[in-house]
């Protein structure tokens, strides 16, 4: 589990494309390799993914052919920087909200305000089976992150950036038209499929 409190970016320096497999190796820094071990997890832009090696150069992750079809992972290069976040342990404190590194879909940035010095304001669009989940100030991962949703109308929602949040996250210089994964808050999915259920049972 993470909280979707990411920790920092880290950059691409390494990448092995394979048939239905690429091996990445992201340069996580030194205070975030600590205690690492084989098989731990590391969300890469929200996705949960496992540690197979490192080197002095790099730590390395395997992502297979639904993982590169369904995320943003799959069009990363080298030289690309990612946000990351260490699995959460018991006494972390849950800053933002509870998230699983499971990815449904991306979203594409598709408005980009400067409302001043302090505040962005960026807007999205969403396939539309996932509108339903989306609502005014409930919550949403977006590359890992857990942000506040803002508006929301029909296929698009946004969010408000902090500077801190653009200081630590790919967020503060992301370009329109970037495709961004996508958690929903898993217990809105679940009211919302329940109450779904309910009302057709009545039909």
């Amino acid at each position: 589990m993470f909280t979707g409190i990411v920790q920092g970016m880290a950059k691409l320096v390494n990448l092995e494309r394979k048939t239905n497999l690429s091996t990445f190796g992201i340069n996580l820094p030194a205070a975030a390799r600590e205690g690492l071990q084989v098989g731990a997890s590391v969300a890469m832009n929200g996705v949960c993914l496992t540690v197979v090696r490192w080197d002095d150069q790099a730590v390395y992750f395997d992502a297979m052919i639904e993982t590169l079809r369904l995320t943003n992972l799959g069009a990363l290069q080298q030289g690309d920087t990612v946000n990351f976040e260490r699995a959460a342990r018991f006494q972390d404190e849950i800053g933002g909200h509870l998230m699983s590194g499971h990815i449904i879909d991306q979203v594409q940035l598709t408005a980009r305000q400067e409302l001043d010095a302090d505040n962005l304001r960026l807007a999205f669009t969403a396939p539309e089976q996932w509108m339903k989940y989306i609502f005014a100030k409930g919550y949403i991962g977006l590359n890992g992150c857990s942000l506040t949703i803002g508006e929301v109308e029909e296929n698009r929602f946004s969010v408000y950036l902090i500077p801190e949040t653009r200081r630590a996250t790919t967020f503060g210089a992301m370009s329109e038209g970037t495709q961004v994964n996508l958690e929903i808050d898993p217990q809105t999915q679940v009211i919302v499929d329940t109450v779904e259920r309910m009302m057709n049972a009545r039909v």
